[in-house]
């Protein structure tokens, strides 16, 4: 087979370069800076107006800025500069908003409803009806809540280089596995060291094409309505936002069936990027469940459902009677149907492997203490005892949170309603490493991590405890395997292992600025959720309504009923078993596995409103760009997503600039 100028590049970045160099610089140190006073709070705003997850694109729009500025300057910048960079831009813009979400759970009808509320614990956010009437985070009642969100914060930035970095100096130092998926974002910051090398690329040409796109709609769909609201009572909305709901016009003909429409081209350019029998399978999936839901209505299954109560309630009425169970016995099919493909694709990598010579029989342990020279790298004994400090500090910091801190006493109707320390210990010195190494191996092999659903909330229920503190609180459950394939990819571009040590002392102030600040400016505008932030308006109670059917299955006493009604055995298998039988008929006739996948995510209607958009992107990638640019169209998919991403997170965050100092301005005093 013919090895073309991108496979060859890309065989080329799966080798270990022969140096390394720092990153760090008072350049990037700016540029971080840029990133989290300015870009976080376009995340956040964005998130709460449209949902759209700008994470990625603030990234590359941050680096972007930073290599054009440099080429103007006559500054060449290097790999491993511009993957710092990245790496902090990443990490400052981690930090969500959480504030946000913490100040509406208390106060959420859902969760009064389903009978959560009283025994969310104060150190997760104050109930106190004149505390939140306030919109202030600057209050003492918060103290609590934010110096536990600064204190994790801290856990989780310097847990990334514990048992992560051991899984890493494992499964690629030792083991030499070649960790497929690690050199796609070592390219990107090839083709953007190209670009500031004043090199000619087609991945610089692709990018501006899709920035400009996603400007371009940016400004229609998000700028105007951010900027009009601003100025006027009402702002002027040329496309619904977040979609436009159709279910009261349609109800008569198609009872039960949740008809929302998106007009976010972000999800068609989505579709473009994604497998295209996925898309196809979620298509088919939405049409099965428009057919079955009228079926259901009919035989009473479907009973809360009500003409006239609108989309998101209908999916409400739907999950309460069906989908919630349904829905995990898909996840539960899905989860063994990747166990499957994970071994298969396992074995086969491993044979190939085995055949050329890339996993050596003899492993030589030697390597695990003599790293390469100058990759920066620091003792195993340091990452180990990162990993047993992190590790313990979560479960003496949970189980104190959860046993001693709580709103319930020590028993309830009889019932303690203590959580077990032993299955706090067992989480994060037992599952974890296992799953971790696990999970790392598969990555390192065949680039898909192992990911086993509901062992959580499973042990949660069947603990025997009785309250909600354990879902708020910190739980040492994890998987190390993606930062694992983080360390890969920062030794492909060539940069130093400590390096990033140091960007993480520069970004830890900028997160904890970004998370308090942009969240008190945001909730001082509007409350958070209403009419201003429309996808929080829609969506926040929907996504408290699942989550509460989780938590009310600890509740003591009579709380616990909505779970029990929801929950339906019978109806999870039921789930299990349509999945199951799809992947075996479409095994048996040999059709792609991504249209089981695609299936299943139609059925669950977990995102009814992208799933149309989501459907056109693929036809027109598949039929229309991919006839007009061949065998390109793949490589240029990916990058133009990127660059109208990007474009879509740029405008909007120069119009949400326009929004904070109008209403700067409005709160001045007279």
């Amino acid at each position: 087979m013919r090895e073309d100028k991108e496979f060859q590049e890309f065989r080329e970045l799966m080798q270990r370069p022969d140096s390394f160099e720092d990153g760090t610089g008072w350049r990037s140190i700016v540029m971080a800076f840029f990133v989290g006073l300015l870009m976080t709070p376009a995340q956040l705003y964005m998130q709460l107006v449209a949902g759209i997850e700008m994470g990625p694109a603030a990234q590359w729009v941050t680096v972007i800025l930073y290599v054009e500025v440099a080429r103007r300057a006559f500054t060449k910048l290097k790999r491993p500069e511009i993957f710092v960079l990245f790496y902090m831009c990443g990490a400052v813009i981690q930090s969500d908003g959480g504030l946000l979400w913490r100040q509406f759970i208390v106060q959420s009808e859902m969760m009064q409803k389903l009978g959560v509320t009283e025994f969310i614990p104060s150190w997760y956010a104050p109930s106190d009806p004149h505390v939140l009437a306030q919109r202030s985070f600057l209050m003492s009642a918060w103290l609590v809540p934010i110096g536990l969100i600064v204190l994790l914060q801290a856990i989780t930035r310097l847990d990334h280089f514990g048992l992560g970095y051991v899984m890493f100096r494992l499964t690629s130092d030792v083991e030499e596995l070649p960790f497929p998926m690690a050199p796609v974002s070592a390219m990107g910051m090839t083709a953007l060291a190209d670009a500031s090398n004043q090199q000619d690329s087609w991945r610089w040409r692709t990018f501006s094409i899709g920035g400009m796109a996603g400007m371009a709609f940016g400004a229609i769909y998000l700028a105007i309505p951010n900027i009009t609201g601003a100025v006027f009572s009402e702002s002027v909305k040329i496309l619904p936002l977040p979609f436009v709901d159709l279910t009261d016009f349609t109800d008569g003909i198609l009872p039960a069936v949740p008809m929302l429409i998106s007009f976010d081209l972000t999800f068609v350019v989505t579709g473009m990027v994604l497998p295209y029998w996925a898309m196809v399978g979620a298509f088919i999936g939405l049409l099965i469940n428009m057919t079955a839901n009228p079926i259901l209505y009919h035989f009473g299954i479907l009973k809360n459902w009500e003409p006239g109560i609108g989309g998101i309630q209908t999916i409400q009425a739907n999950m309460m009677d069906f989908y919630f169970s349904f829905g995990l016995g898909l996840a539960l099919a899905i989860a063994l149907i990747g166990f499957l493909h994970l071994f298969q694709n396992f074995r086969k990598a491993q044979k190939q492997a085995d055949e050329s010579g890339a996993i050596r029989q003899r492993i030589d342990w030697g390597k695990l203490f003599h790293p390469p020279k100058g990759r920066g790298d620091f003792p195993l004994w340091v990452a180990l005892g990162i990993y047993l400090l992190s590790t313990s500090t979560y479960i003496l910091l949970g189980y104190l949170l959860i046993n001693h801190v709580r709103p319930l006493p020590a028993e309830v109707d009889g019932v303690r309603t203590y959580f077990p320390l032993w299955l706090l210990a067992f989480y994060g010195f037992v599952y974890t490493p296992v799953i971790s190494y696990v999970s790392t191996r598969m990555e390192g092999i065949v680039g898909q991590q192992v990911q086993v659903p509901f062992v959580r909330e499973a042990t949660f229920i069947l603990s025997g405890y009785k309250g909600a503190s354990v879902w708020f609180a910190p739980i040492p459950f994890h998987d190390y395997a993606r930062q694992a394939q983080f360390f890969r990819t920062t030794e492909l571009t060539g940069t130093k292992i400590n390096s990033l040590v140091k960007a993480e002392l520069l970004i830890l102030p900028v997160m904890l600025l970004g998370t308090v600040v942009f969240s008190q400016f945001i909730w001082s505008i509007a409350p958070v959720p209403s009419e201003m932030f429309p996808y929080a308006n829609e969506f926040w109670e929907l996504r408290a309504y699942q989550q509460g059917l989780l938590y009310s299955a600890t509740l003591p006493g009579e709380a616990a009923s909505p779970f029990k009604e929801a929950f339906t055995p019978a109806y999870l298998g039921a789930g299990l078993v349509v999945a199951l039988g799809l992947y075996a008929i479409l095994s048996r006739f040999g059709l792609p596995i991504f249209l089981v996948y695609g299936i299943v995510r139609g059925l669950d209607k977990s995102a009814p409103h992208a799933i149309i958009p989501m459907f056109i992107g693929a036809v027109l990638g598949r039929f229309v760009f991919r006839r007009r640019f061949g065998e390109n169209w793949a490589r240029y998919r990916i990058v133009f997503a990127a660059g109208f991403t990007a474009g879509v997170g740029l405008i909007t965050m120069l119009s949400l600039g326009i929004v904070f100092m109008s209403k700067s301005v409005i709160k001045l005093p007279v």
